[in-house]
C-alpha cells in the first residue's frame, strides 16, 4: 500500500519538474528585462511629451501593461505550480512508513514486557469488543495487531531491527510517474504506458517544434520577414531620393498583410486630400496621377497614406479602425528601416562596397517618421540648405515662427542651437511671441539633442603607409555630448506613439563614386555592452601588434574611461583599393533626430605595392557578404544610376564646394569636433 501511494505521488512531482524547467528561467529573464527597461527610460520631460501620455502611466495603464496575455499565462502557470507543491507536500505527509514502535507508542528497542503491556492498553481502547466505532476497528486490525505481531515474533523483530522491515531485506523499487488509474487497467497497462511515453516524449515536443518553426521560419532575428528582406534587396537602387525610398519601404511583407476594409474607403479618400501635396503627383496631369495612385495594390495605397498621415501630423482625423492599422505600421517601422539600411550598405561589388545615397535616404526617412516631419520640409528654402525640418521637431515651433526667426537672420537650425540660452530666450519671446513655458520646453529639447564628434584613423597594422591590397584597420571614436549631461536617452518624439531608442550609423564612404566602404550601427544606451566590446577590441588589437601586457592593460583602461565618458568605439577592416588618393567622408547619422548628423573628410593615400605578397587576398576571396535569405542580383552593376540619382532634398553645388574646403587629414587620420551636418545628403556626383 505504501509503495502504491509513493508511485501515485511521483506523477505530480514529474509534472512539477517539467513545468519548472522552462518557467523558472523564463521568469528570471523577463524580470531582468523589465529591470533593464526601467533603468533605460530616460526620456524628454517637455510638455508635449507629457501630453502624449507615452511616458505617463496611470493606474489603468500600469495594470494593462502588466496584464498582458503572456504575463497572465505565466501567472496562471505559477499558480498551478504552487498548487502542485502544496498537493505533493500534503500527500507526502499522509504517506507513513510502517513503524511498529511508533504505532504502539514505544521507544525503539523496548523489551517484550513493555510491548505486551502497551498492546493490552491499546486493545482496551481500540478492540471491536470494547469500541464499536468502525474506524477504531480498522485501525486496530491494520496497525495495532500487525505492529504487535511484528514485534512479538522473534524473526520478524530481528528483521525489522536489522533491515527496517518485519519481512527482512527489501528489494529495490522503482516508481512510474503516471497517474494511478492508468496503471490499474487490467490487461492494458503496457499499451497505455507505451502510448503515454510516445505522446508525451515524442509527439508533444514534435508538435510544439513544428508550430514554432513554421512561425519563426518566416522571420529573421530582428523579427522582420524574410520576404521583406528579399523585396528590399531587389528594389534597392544605387540612387534613391527619400521619396523613392518611401516607395521601397512600404512594400514590406508586414504591410502587405494589413487588412483592407470596405469601410476604410471614405476615410482614406479624405486622408488623400489632406496629404496630396506630399505624394509628388504631377499637378499638370493631376487626374491621371490620382487615378494611377489609386490603381496600386490597396495595401500599398493604405500604407503610404497612413505613413504620410504621420509625416504631416494628420493622424487625428483617422477612424478607429485606421488608428489600429496606423499604430501597427509605426510600431514595425524602426525595424523595417533598420533592415532597409542594411540592404543599402550591403556589399554589392567585388570590392565589398555598398551604396551611399540610398543609405542617407533611409536615415532621412527614419528621422522624418520619428519626428513627424514632412519630407518636403527638407528642401532648401530661405537660404537654409537643410530646410525647415529641424525646426519643426522642436515643441511649439511652426512655419509662422520660423518665418519670424528668418527675419532676424536666423536661417539655419545650427544658428539657433549655437545661441546663448538667454539670447535664444529673448529671440523666441520677443520676436516669435512664445511664452516662457514654451521657451522652457524648447530648452529642454535642445539639451536632449546629441552633439557628435568623430576621431578616425586608418592604418595597416605593423606597416608604414597603406599599399594597394592591404587590409586597412579603421579605428574610430564616436563621442556624444548633451546639454543635460546624459549619455544615453530616449529622444524627443511626442508624435511617435511608442518608445524609440536613438541609434546612429557610422559610414565611411566615397561620395563621388557613391560607395560605402564600411558601416556599423552605434548605440549609446547599453554602457556595459559597450565597455565589453571596446575592451575586447582593444585587447585583440594590442595583442596583434605585439604589445606587452602592461601596455595592453593601460590601453584597455583608457578605452573603458572613454566609453564611460560618452564615447563608443568603432573598429573594422576593409581592403585598400588600387593606388591613388581618395577623398573619403566619415558620416555619423542619427535615425531619430534631425540636425544632429555630423561628418568629417578623410584623405586616404594608397601607395603602389612594394611589399612581397598580397595581404588582402583572403578578404578579396570572400566576395560580397550577403544577408540570410537574400540572393545576389546580377542585374545590379556598380555604376548604374537611375535618372533620379540627384535627390530633390540634396544641397546645392555651392555647399559641396564649401565642404571640400574643410580641413583634410593626410594618411588617413582626422578629427573634428562639434559641428552638425547641414544636410546629410549634400554631396553631389
Amino acid at each position: 500500500m505504501a509503495a502504491s501511494e509513493e508511485n501515485s505521488a511521483l506523477f505530480p512531482i514529474f509534472i512539477l519538474t517539467i513545468m519548472a524547467i522552462p518557467i523558472v528561467p523564463y521568469t528570471i529573464t523577463k524580470l531582468c528585462r523589465a529591470a533593464t527597461k526601467k533603468s533605460k527610460s530616460i526620456h524628454c520631460h517637455c510638455s508635449e511629451c507629457s501630453k502624449s501620455g507615452k511616458y505617463r502611466k496611470s493606474i489603468f495603464k500600469r495594470i494593462s501593461s502588466v496584464s498582458t496575455c503572456s504575463n497572465f499565462t505565466l501567472l496562471l502557470l505559477w499558480v498551478v505550480m504552487i498548487i502542485l507543491v502544496y498537493y505533493i507536500k500534503s500527500m507526502s505527509g499522509e504517506i507513513q512508513v510502517f513503524d511498529p514502535f511508533s504505532i504502539l507508542g514505544l521507544e525503539p528497542g523496548a523489551p517484550e514486557s513493555e510491548i505486551k503491556k502497551k498492546y493490552r492498553r491499546l486493545s482496551i481502547q481500540y478492540h471491536p469488543d470494547k469500541n464499536p466505532d468502525p474506524e477504531a476497528h480498522k485501525y486496530f486490525v491494520e496497525y495495532i495487531a500487525k505492529a504487535y505481531q511484528a514485534l512479538t515474533d522473534p524473526v520478524a523483530r530481528e528483521n525489522y531491527e536489522k533491515y527496517g522491515h518485519p519481512d527482512g531485506r527489501q528489494g529495490f523499487q522503482m516508481g512510474i510517474a503516471l497517474p494511478q488509474f492508468l496503471l490499474n487497467i487490467d490487461g492494458a497497462s503496457g499499451g497505455i504506458l507505451l502510448l503515454w511515453i510516445v505522446g508525451v516524449c515524442i509527439l508533444l515536443p514534435l508538435v510544439i517544434a513544428v508550430i514554432y518553426l513554421s512561425r519563426s521560419s518566416k522571420y529573421t532575428g530582428n523579427y522582420v520577414m524574410h520576404q521583406t528582406l528579399s523585396t528590399y534587396y531587389y528594389l534597392m537602387k544605387p540612387s534613391l531620393a527619400p521619396s523613392k525610398v518611401m516607395d521601397v519601404f512600404i512594400k514590406a511583407a508586414e504591410y502587405m498583410e494589413i487588412p483592407v476594409r470596405r469601410t476604410d474607403d471614405e476615410p482614406l479618400q479624405k486622408l488623400f486630400m489632406l496629404v496630396r501635396s506630399e505624394l509628388n503627383l504631377d499637378l499638370k496631369n493631376i487626374k491621371q496621377e490620382q487615378a494611377k495612385f489609386w490603381k496600386q495594390h490597396p495595401a500599398l495605397v493604405k500604407t503610404e497614406l497612413l505613413v504620410q498621415a504621420q509625416l504631416t501630423r494628420e493622424f487625428a482625423a483617422l477612424s478607429p479602425s485606421l488608428q489600429s492599422d496606423f499604430k501597427r505600421i509605426l510600431e514595425t517601422a524602426p525595424r523595417l528601416l533598420e533592415e532597409l539600411m542594411k540592404m543599402a550598405v550591403i556589399p554589392r561589388n567585388a570590392q565589398g562596397h555598398g551604396w551611399l545615397r540610398p543609405a542617407i535616404g533611409v536615415v532621412e526617412l527614419s528621422q522624418c517618421i520619428i519626428q513627424a516631419v514632412p519630407l518636403s520640409a527638407r528642401k532648401t528654402t530661405g537660404g537654409s540648405p537643410e530646410g525647415i525640418a529641424p525646426f519643426l521637431q522642436l515643441p511649439h515651433i511652426n512655419e509662422t515662427v520660423i518665418k519670424k526667426l528668418n527675419r532676424k537672420k536666423v536661417r539655419t537650425f545650427q544658428e539657433l542651437h549655437d545661441m546663448d540660452s538667454q539670447e535664444r530666450a529673448d529671440l523666441l519671446t520677443q520676436t516669435a511671441g512664445l511664452s516662457s513655458s514654451d521657451v522652457k520646453d524648447i530648452e529642454i529639447v535642445l539639451d536632449m539633442m546629441p552633439s557628435l564628434t568623430l576621431e578616425v584613423t586608418c592604418e595597416t597594422e605593423g606597416e608604414e603607409g597603406i599599399q594597394e591590397g592591404d587590409i586597412v584597420t579603421l579605428h574610430a571614436w564616436v563621442n556624444i555630448k548633451r546639454g543635460n549631461g546624459l549619455i544615453g536617452a530616449l529622444p524627443h518624439t511626442p508624435y511617435y506613439p511608442f518608445h524609440k531608442e536613438e541609434n546612429f550609423w557610422f559610414l565611411l564612404a566615397d561620395s563621388v563614386s557613391n560607395n560605402v566602404w564600411f558601416s556599423q550601427k552605434v548605440s549609446f544606451m547599453d554602457e556595459a555592452a559597450a565597455v565589453t566590446a571596446a575592451s575586447k577590441a582593444i585587447e585583440e588589437s594590442m595583442e596583434g601588434s605585439g604589445a606587452t601586457v602592461k601596455e595592453t592593460s593601460r590601453a584597455v583602461a583608457e578605452a573603458v574611461d572613454k566609453v564611460k565618458g560618452g564615447a563608443r568605439l568603432v573598429m573594422g577592416k576593409f581592403q585598400a583599393p588600387s593606388e591613388g588618393n581618395y577623398n573619403l567622408t566619415c558620416y555619423c547619422l542619427c535615425d531619430s533626430w534631425l540636425g544632429s548628423d555630423t561628418r568629417i573628410n578623410l584623405k586616404l593615400k594608397v601607395l603602389k605595392r612594394t611589399r612581397a605578397g598580397t595581404r588582402g587576398a583572403v578578404l578579396a576571396d570572400e566576395g560580397p557578404i550577403m544577408e540570410d535569405g537574400v540572393e545576389e542580383d546580377d542585374d545590379n552593376e556598380d555604376g548604374e544610376y537611375d535618372d533620379d540619382y540627384e535627390s530633390e532634398y540634396s544641397e546645392d553645388e555651392e555647399d559641396d564646394q564649401n565642404s571640400k574646403n574643410k580641413q583634410q587629414a593626410v594618411n588617413g587620420t582626422t578629427s573634428k569636433h562639434g559641428k552638425a551636418v547641414e544636410n546629410s545628403s549634400s554631396d553631389e556626383e
